[in-house]
């Protein structure tokens, strides 16, 4: 794949890359319009800098530092890096990681932010010697820009077109070495030549409550909040086995123990706090107790496909399936049928619904 020279090399400064690089180089991720930059400040200092800072993973950081100091050793670039998984995991905090570890400069960007092959043409060819490049939604590239990357990643190179027609000729300009960092929570999705030239793959699972225990304790020492081991395992059992959503509740119960409390956390207000914003034993919020109550109260453990069940409870399809279903297909509340989805007999259990004679 050719890249052909045109004004948006010139223009990085202006162009939607840059704009999204820029916002997230601040942030660590892309800023939404619904974040303070209080609450970005907050998410930003929560994250750990350093492997030794950084909770559970443990197969991930022991792979990682082996990696990081032969690379060192070396006097080389780390090879490039894949982290998948589901979101909320801390694949953008380990990318940081790597490139503090690696004592390098993180650009940041997205995949759906590099709409044009001159967006990806700029960023490199501003990138430093040792840069660490992280592309969050690495599969959401576009397969024109995609085909820019190959010569990068393997030969520190782009291979550029100037001019047009019969005076159009070829040449290759190099650029620094770099590691790239890609994230992805969809893995299947990526290209075959793409997911080869990444010579070091990590899957980031789940974590336990004990980890997730481990990072509202230390996030709770970082937002000057008093709380106790119970009351850190209380907010960890509710997470859905994820960093994000433990810190996220961490901050709700903060503030129920401000207003309703004494300030500090202890059992007694974890547990009035998280009833209070409605997430349940299991972690559930309102809107998957509304989806097993759907199941089970109304269609009565009848299958029920996808669209009506969005339409039951008023929620977009897309939005069903990859937001709210994941976590109640693991919890085995409900599975998928050919007919339809199911609620399953742990499902009437939890709503304590009496299963239907056939069900």
């Amino acid at each position: 794949m050719m890249w052909e020279a045109d004004s948006s090399v010139d223009l990085w400064a202006d162009s939607p890359a840059s704009r999204a690089a820029d916002a997230s180089s601040e942030t660590g991720r892309f800023v939404t319009g619904n974040l303070t930059s209080e609450d970005l400040d907050v998410e930003r200092s929560l994250r750990p800098q350093r492997l030794e800072d950084y909770c559970g993973q443990d197969h991930i950081k022991q792979g990682l530092k082996v990696l990081i100091e032969a690379a060192k050793s070396r006097g080389e670039c780390l090879d490039h890096v894949i982290f998948s998984g589901p979101p909320g995991l801390g694949k953008t905090t380990l990318a940081t990681v790597v490139a503090n570890e690696m004592g390098a400069q993180i650009r940041t960007t997205s995949g759906p932010a590099i709409a044009r092959t001159g967006d990806l043409a700029a960023i490199l060819t501003n990138l430093q010697p040792g840069d660490v490049l992280f592309i969050d939604e690495i599969h959401r590239l576009n397969r024109q820009v995609e085909e820019i990357l190959y010569p990068a990643m393997e030969d520190f190179a782009l291979d550029i077109v100037i001019g047009k027609g019969p005076a159009a000729r070829s040449i290759r300009l190099d650029i620094p070495h770099f590691t790239l960092v890609g994230a992805t929570t969809r893995s299947g999705m990526l290209t075959g030549p793409l997911r080869d030239r990444f010579g070091i793959s990590f899957r980031l699972d789940y974590y336990s409550i004990e980890d997730l225990a481990d990072i509202v304790v230390r996030s709770a020492t970082i937002l000057g909040v008093e709380i106790d081991r119970a009351s850190a395992c209380e907010i960890a059992s509710r997470s859905r086995g994820t960093p994000r959503l433990a810190n996220r509740l961490l901050k709700r119960v903060r503030d129920y123990a401000q207003v309703r409390g004494e300030g500090h956390i202890d059992y007694p207000i974890a547990r009035e706090a998280l009833e209070f914003f409605e997430i349940d034993e299991l972690g559930l919020d309102w809107m998957d107790i509304r989806i097993l109550e759907t199941l089970v109260k109304t269609f009565r453990g009848r299958p029920v496909g996808l669209t009506t069940l969005a339409s039951a409870v008023g929620e977009d399809p897309n939005t069903l399936e990859d937001v709210y279903e994941p976590y109640l297909l693991q919890c085995g509340l409900i599975v998928r049928t050919p007919q339809g989805r199911v609620a399953t007999s742990a499902a009437f259990d939890h709503l304590g619904v009496e299963m239907p004679s056939g069900a």
